[in-house]
């Protein structure tokens, strides 16, 4: 009698066993289809928010294409995810517009650049019409010489341009948000051979704006830099000034976007950045490009 109450129950316990299995890969299932759907619905939603913002994004291209009179499509981002709601709230979170090579009177090349945040789109709408009026919270504008064009228009070929050594040595690498150095003892290396000198010389440099718009931009050599991350390169007593004077420059016609006056000037990497930050302004499209 035992065995067969033993058996009676193994066998009870079994079918529950097997039941309870039974419904838990049905649960499974459930949720895995669950998981696959909510999965599908988010994957086609960030697929068109994507589109749609891929859209907005080259038709606001085109637009300052041909409102600034650029001869090709500038680079533009509309930052901030999701994409869509921003639009249906007629408000743009940051954008950027970023155009290179463009053709400067001066320096023969320039980058312009231009970081608008808090972009109201009341008038423009979410595609940004190139003749509407849009009100931008913070807005940053910035010209960049390259050291090849800037180095052309000295007349030293072989220019590079470094960031002051206090801001090299800064783990941030520079002293402003967008990583552009300070203005002062920036360090410019060439051969000035105008100034009857072959060898390669570094020369500190400080940067500074002019003029009733403040759109020249001066550089002010203040002596011959040897040591570490320069040409470790003396001048003879008589030819320092000549050496000086070769580094020494203004370069006028230097227009931010949008109008924007110089807030900065210094160097990132081996450019020479020019920036400009203003707050609660009302732009058009067409002043990108001044």
């Amino acid at each position: 009698m035992p065995v067969t109450v033993t058996r009676y129950l193994l066998f009870r316990r079994s079918r529950r066993l097997a039941a309870a299995v039974g419904q838990n890969g049905r649960v499974r299932k459930v949720i895995t289809v669950v998981g696959a759907s909510v999965l599908a619905v988010t994957l086609a939603g960030a697929a068109v928010d994507t589109g749609a913002a891929i859209y907005a994004e080259y038709q606001l291209a085109r637009h300052v294409r041909s409102a600034a009179r650029l001869p090709f499509d500038p680079w533009v981002a509309i930052l901030g995810f999701p994409f869509i709601p921003q639009a249906m709230r007629h408000r743009y979170d940051e954008l950027e517009i970023k155009a290179n090579g463009v053709e400067h009177p001066v320096v023969g090349n320039v980058t312009l650049e231009s970081t608008m945040h808090d972009i109201g789109l009341t008038q423009a709408s979410w595609l940004m019409r190139p003749d509407a009026e849009l009100p931008v919270g913070m807005l940053e504008s910035r010209i960049i010489i390259d050291s090849r064009h800037l180095g052309a228009y000295l007349g030293i070929k072989d220019l590079a341009v470094q960031a002051p050594a206090e801001d090299t040595d800064d783990p941030t690498g520079g002293t402003t948000e967008s990583g552009i150095s300070g203005n002062k003892g920036l360090v410019f290396s060439g051969t000035p051979t105008k100034a009857g000198f072959d060898k390669l010389v570094s020369v500190t440099v400080d940067l500074s704006f002019t003029g009733p718009d403040q759109t020249t931009l001066v550089l002010t050599p203040t002596g011959v830099a040897t040591g570490p991350n320069t040409a470790d390169q003396t001048v003879p007593d008589d030819k320092r000034e000549a050496v000086l004077d070769a580094f020494r420059a203004a370069v006028p016609g230097q227009k931010l976007p949008f109008g924007l006056r110089p807030t900065a000037e210094g160097a990132r990497g081996s450019d020479l950045i020019i920036e400009g930050i203003v707050e609660d302004v009302t732009v058009r499209l067409d002043g990108f490009r001044r």
